[in-house]
Order: C-alpha cells, then sequence, then structure tokens
C-alpha cells in the first residue's frame, strides 16, 4: 500500500509496542481499506477438512486478544491464528520488550506472554461465530508464567477454546516463558498432548465436531529432540505442527545496535534456520500429519520454499512491519505463479516436493 510507505516514517518516531497498538486501533476503528478479493484458484487448499482460500496466515502474536481477527481477514490473509492467551490475565514482561531490527527486516520480542486472559478471549470468538463470521480463526494457548499446573492451564485454554476456533494450538515454544521450553522434551510433551487430547475429545464428544490440536515448536530443537516430536506427536495423535517460533540463536550477519537484545529472534534471519528445521521435521513425519511453516516469510518465494520444504500452510507476522499489509496480495501473486510455473495445480501437489 502507497499509504503504509507514507506512514511508515512515522512509526520509527514512536515505540515498537505503540506502533503494534496504532496499527490494532487502526483496523478496529476501520482505518485499514479492505485488500482481499478473490483469491486464484491454484491457491485453495483443503487441510483437517477444512477448506482455506489461500495457504497464507497471520501467525500467533498480532492479535493476541482476538481483538481485530476478522478485520485482519480483510487484509487477504486464508487464516488468523489469535493469541497467546493465557487463562489468568497476565502483564508479561517489563517494558522494553519489543525491538525493530531495521537494518536486519527483524524483530526481537520479550513480551512473556502478556493477555488479558482467557474470559474476553474466548467471549470475542463466541461473538463473531455468533454474528456468522466465516473466516478460520485458530487459537494459540499458553500458560501463565506463575502457574502451579502447568497441564491444568494448557488445558483451560484448550477447553474453553475449542467449541469456538477452527483450530487449537498448544505453544510451548516461546522463549520468553521460564521454563516452557522444556516442556518440548519427549516426556513432558507426550504428557501433554495425551491430556489435551483427552481434554478436547471430553469437550467435544463428536469426533466430526472437534477442531484440530496442534503443538507450536521452536526453530532451535536439535536432530534428537526434532526426532522426539515428531514421535510424541505421530503417537499421541496430535493433529499438527506448528514449526516454528522465534529463535534464541543470533546469526553474525546481524547489524542492528539490537541485535544483542534478549529475546526471541524473527524476521528475514530467520527464513533459513525455519525451513531447514521445517524439512527434517517433515522428513521424519513422512506426510503423516500437516504442518504450518513459520518464521521469515516476507516473498512468495519464501512462502513457496516452506511449501516444498513440507508446510501445508505458511504464516507470517514480522515482515508486515517492514512492508506493510500490501505485502499479503504480493506474496499470494508470486506464490501463484510458482505454483503455476512449476507445473502444480493445487498447493497441496508441492507440499513437500523438495524432501520427498
Amino acid at each position: 500500500m502507497d499509504v503504509y510507505a507514507l506512514v511508515r516514517p512515522f512509526f520509527r518516531f514512536v515505540s515498537p509496542e505503540r506502533a503494534h497498538g496504532l496499527a490494532v486501533r487502526a483496523l478496529k476503528t476501520g482505518l485499514v481499506p479492505e485488500l482481499s478479493g478473490p483469491d486464484d484458484p491454484v491457491l485453495a487448499t483443503r487441510v483437517w477438512g477444512i477448506a482455506f482460500p489461500n495457504p497464507v496466515g497471520l501467525a500467533a502474536g498480532f492479535d493476541k486478544h482476538c481483538e481485530v481477527a476478522d478485520q485482519v481477514m480483510r487484509l487477504g490473509f486464508g487464516f488468523v491464528e489469535a493469541g497467546t492467551v493465557t487463562p489468568r490475565p497476565q502483564p508479561g514482561n517489563p517494558m522494553p520488550r519489543l525491538f525493530r531490527l531495521d537494518e536486519d527486516e527483524a524483530v526481537i520480542n520479550r513480551f512473556g506472554f502478556n493477555s488479558e486472559g482467557l474470559a474476553p478471549f474466548v467471549y470475542r470468538l463466541g461473538k463473531r461465530r455468533s454474528a456468522g463470521a466465516t473466516g478460520i480463526v485458530g487459537a494459540n494457548v499458553g500458560k501463565n508464567k506463575e502457574s502451579e499446573d502447568t497441564l491444568e492451564d494448557y488445558a483451560a485454554g484448550v477447553s474453553a477454546t475449542c467449541r469456538l476456533a477452527d483450530y487449537v494450538v498448544c505453544n510451548v515454544s516461546s522463549p520468553n516463558t521460564p521454563g516452557l521450553r522444556a516442556l518440548q522434551a519427549r516426556s513432558e510433551m507426550e504428557a501433554l498432548l495425551a491430556h489435551l487430547i483427552a481434554v478436547r475429545n471430553a469437550s467435544i464428544p463428536d469426533p466430526a465436531g472437534r477442531p484440530p490440536l496442534l503443538v507450536k515448536v521452536a526453530p532451535d530443537l536439535d536432530d534428537a529432540a526434532l526426532a522426539d516430536v515428531a514421535e510424541v506427536a505421530l503417537r499421541t495423535g496430535v493433529d499438527g505442527i506448528v514449526m516454528g517460533n522465534t529463535t534464541l540463536s543470533r546469526p553474525a550477519s546481524l547489524r542492528s545496535g539490537h541485535r544483542s537484545e534478549a529475546g526471541g529472534l524473527s524476521g528475514k534471519p530467520l527464513m533459513a534456520l525455519s525451513t531447514e528445521r521445517l524439512a527434517a521435521l517433515s522428513r521424519l513425519v513422512g506426510g503423516r500429519l500437516p504442518l504450518i511453516g513459520a518464521g521469515g516469510i516476507g516473498s512468495g518465494a519464501d512462502a513457496y520454499a516452506k511449501i516444498r520444504a513440507g508446510a501445508s500452510l505458511v504464516q507470517l507476522y514480522s515482515a508486515l512491519v517492514f512492508h506493510g499489509p500490501g505485502l499479503v496480495g504480493r506474496i499470494k501473486a508470486d506464490l501463484a505463479a510458482r505454483l503455476k510455473a512449476d507445473g502444480f495445480a493445487a498447493v497441496a501437489d508441492a507440499v513437500g516436493a523438495d524432501v520427498r
């Protein structure tokens, strides 16, 4: 959008977190025009029996409190993931906790699951459902920092959202909540996922009405840990995996003065690592469950690389900070062109083309 090119310099003079708040407010008040139109038919795809108009989604982290899911959808996304939401309200980590690395087209955050809690989140999910909203919205759930019962925190999130969200993601990979990533270990993850599947199934006895339950893991996992994730996911019957979250690593190529800030790094420098880990995970699961590829997408070429590495769907967020909402349409147009150029009739035909 040309408008974004005009206003972006203004955002350099406000803190990144305030800029994010202004963007959410602009969406709520209708100041951001609708950019979605009919998607190229080649982009349509079906995953978990859900018909996605296109495979390009908004990652969790932007719409933390499920305030603007449908407004964001009008930018052209095929789906939106709201959250991360925690059972009880919590402020997250002290400010400043969000940093733009302009020279690197990257972001570092250490929010620590700042959340209004489940009550308003679920209310908004229910309100849009009652209003007949048709866009695909997922719920990303986490635990409170001071929680005394991790399993029950996640169970509360799954139980509260599974009747209203189109899919639910268990986030065990944020680097900003102490001890959270330990849940990616084999025994801890198996116990957690088995419990959450039981909670979802008890909440919705009819299998046809159950939303897919996914787990979101970090791109920092080594080969052994990734093999454990794949084995646990397949054994427990979880419906999919999101690869991945932000990274604690710091590539030597980073130039910004903020590069040493604590927290998770996202954006362009994450693309290579997250895609390599996605491909490794794809080989391990062997097409037995869908994967969502996230991390570093800033172009149609990036989205296509994720799909060819094994992603049935892709997600982005950080690139919007640097390229604006018009980026979504550009990614979709380029992705459609690349699929056709390689002779693919649909997104599903290209999934895992580079790892088969």
